[in-house]
């Protein structure tokens, strides 16, 4: 999929004060004390943007993502890694998240976010000083009516995407209070209303709304950020295929013939964007949709077979 194209800003808006994405990185090594040198074409991050500094030289601010092995997770990895973060990349399948770590100079941390024992590992090797927290892991499993579901998968579910938040987020957050850092919930239009056969994502997904907004609650008064991003239709590679239980043509047939949905690309742009934002600025809560997508149930799409 071609990268997304930014329009100039007119002559009259002062460029260093709006969100400047930078090239996609090369392979190699990232930059390793601090954020990317400004280039002749990409003048680099203006006053506005906010990035951790170091603690001491050759340090960079520390971003640990987890569901970091493919899509938005994956990406979200990469934009970080390119704005100078040390990057963790958490997740179950080690060989992914190993060449992605090889690949932004991060690091790799094999993780099943359900596992207590596996999630006190990761704040380990996460060390004591966390600037972000992307709680990104989850998934939806099957689009049954109610009536003829699978109630064990609503359970797992709920496992996958409420658990995993709640245990990664509540053994992280002395690390990510330690610096006054920010801790992103991945969520999903599928909590803003319910759809035909998405009762239990829906649900679980709402559920995971509700614990960002009792957390910014309880951290009200401490400068801690806590936000939300809430994606649309994203096409990824794995998304609707683990959903549908590996049935290709029904994860394609989501897709068909929808101009232009989003990429794990431009999630991954707009959580960067979040997380760079002045310190006093919360992003509490950001729905990005295709505009092909008005909402869950109506979606454009070209006419064709």
């Amino acid at each position: 999929m071609s990268p997304p194209v930014y329009v100039p800003l007119p002559p009259s808006i002062d460029p260093t004060s709006h969100w400047q994405p930078d090239e996609p990185p090369a392979p190699g090594p990232a930059v390793t004390d601090g954020p990317p040198a400004p280039s002749p074409a990409h003048p680099g991050p203006g006053p506005h943007l906010n990035l951790p500094p170091a603690s001491e030289p050759g340090d960079r601010p520390v971003a640990v993502v987890t569901g970091a092995s493919s899509g938005i997770g994956a990406a979200t990895a990469r934009a970080l890694a390119r704005f100078g973060y040390l990057v963790v990349a958490a997740a179950r399948r080690s060989e992914r998240i190993e060449a992605l770590a090889q690949e932004i100079d991060g690091l790799a941390v094999t993780c099943d976010a359900s596992d207590p024992a596996d999630v006190a590992r990761l704040a380990s090797r996460a060390g004591p000083r966390i600037d972000v927290l992307v709680n990104n892991a989850g998934g939806a499993l099957g689009q049954d009516p109610l009536e003829s579901t699978d109630l064990e998968a609503y359970a797992a579910m709920y496992q996958r995407n409420v658990m995993t938040a709640a245990r990664v987020t509540q053994a992280l957050l002395p690390a990510v209070r330690a610096v006054a850092g920010a801790i992103v919930f991945v969520t999903s239009t599928a909590a803003e209303a319910p759809y035909e056969g998405g009762g239990g994502y829906c649900g679980v997904k709402a559920a995971e709304r509700s614990l960002a907004g009792a957390l910014r609650l309880e951290l009200n008064g401490e400068p801690v950020r806590v936000l939300e991003i809430a994606p649309g239709m994203v096409q990824t590679e794995e998304f609707s295929l683990v959903r549908f239980a590996g049935d290709q043509a029904r994860a394609d047939a989501v897709y068909a013939r929808v101009p232009d949905p989003l990429s794990a690309e431009d999630i991954a742009d707009a959580i960067a964007w979040m997380v760079t934002r002045p310190t006093h600025v919360n992003i509490d809560r950001m729905v990005i949709r295709p505009v092909a997508q008005a909402a869950n149930h109506k979606v454009y799409r070209a006419p064709g077979a």
